[in-house]
């Protein structure tokens, strides 16, 4: 019986350690071997000043997607902006919350708090690849966003387009993985355009900093009578905190 991603993500304790001391060194390993570090420091660290040009791109309240430790989310909210983080592991969102953010444990293939109402989505630090499937994923992300919605991706740093089984390994002690593998999608800014094509997406930008690649992706349907998207409301009747169990929190 197979693992299912977010249960094999959530559930791979080097990505918690490194979470908790905020240090790497950790990866994403396929299964022939190849391995992708993963930048924990940075995602432990504050915004920096590539992510805070980011930041200020965003529209309406912010959806991150895979929201790690939080320090978008933590940002966003210190701007005053309606801001929501949603990540698998139970770290993360523990560690979001003790940055003054708020943030639910769930996958983004679940039910969500203000869907259709979102300003702008992020999938930041590769997050792109959650799923394995990235038009599956651009689909969610539509239903997600309010008519004309922004979506912020960051796409990697060469040209590729592949999908593979990966496991959360610790560099520290002969890549020890105590998680399940799950699919993931590597896609550089040419892949993600041509997916977001296919799925009816007009791209409104692209740019390069510190190393880094974005894109920015709008839906192409637009309703003058579409509700503001900034209202507290989006988030205001959810907990946003640790859930018991393994099991996402529930709306209410």
């Amino acid at each position: 019986m197979s693992t299912s991603p977010a249960v094999a993500w959530a559930g791979a304790d080097p990505y918690a350690a490194a979470l908790r001391t905020g240090r790497g060194p950790l990866f994403l390993r396929r299964t022939d071997g190849w391995l992708l570090p993963l930048e924990v420091e940075r995602w432990c660290a504050r915004a920096d000043p590539v992510d805070q040009a980011v930041l200020d791109r965003c529209e309406g309240a912010v959806l991150d997607v895979g929201c790690g430790p939080g320090r978008l989310v933590a940002e966003l909210a210190v701007r005053g902006r309606t801001v929501l983080g949603i990540d698998v592991s139970e770290a993360a969102v523990d560690h979001t919350v003790r940055l003054g953010g708020q943030a639910l444990r769930r996958s983004v293939f679940e039910p969500l708090p203000g869907e259709g109402r979102w300003g702008t989505v992020l999938l930041m630090d590769g997050n792109i690849g959650i799923g394995g499937d990235p038009r599956a994923l651009l689909d969610r992300v539509a239903r997600l966003l309010r008519p004309g919605g922004l979506l912020i991706a960051e796409t990697a740093a060469v040209d590729v387009d592949e999908l593979a089984e990966v496991q959360v390994v610790d560099g520290t002690d002969g890549g020890t993985s105590s998680g399940g593998a799950f699919p993931w999608a590597r896609l550089g800014t040419p892949a993600l355009l041509r997916y977001a094509g296919r799925a009816r997406w007009r791209t409104v930008g692209q740019w390069t900093a510190g190393g880094r690649r974005f894109v920015a992706l709008r839906t192409r349907s637009a309703r003058s009578s579409a509700e503001p998207p900034n209202s507290r409301a989006l988030i205001s009747s959810q907990r946003a905190g640790k859930p018991s169990g393994d099991r996402p929190v529930a709306d209410r």
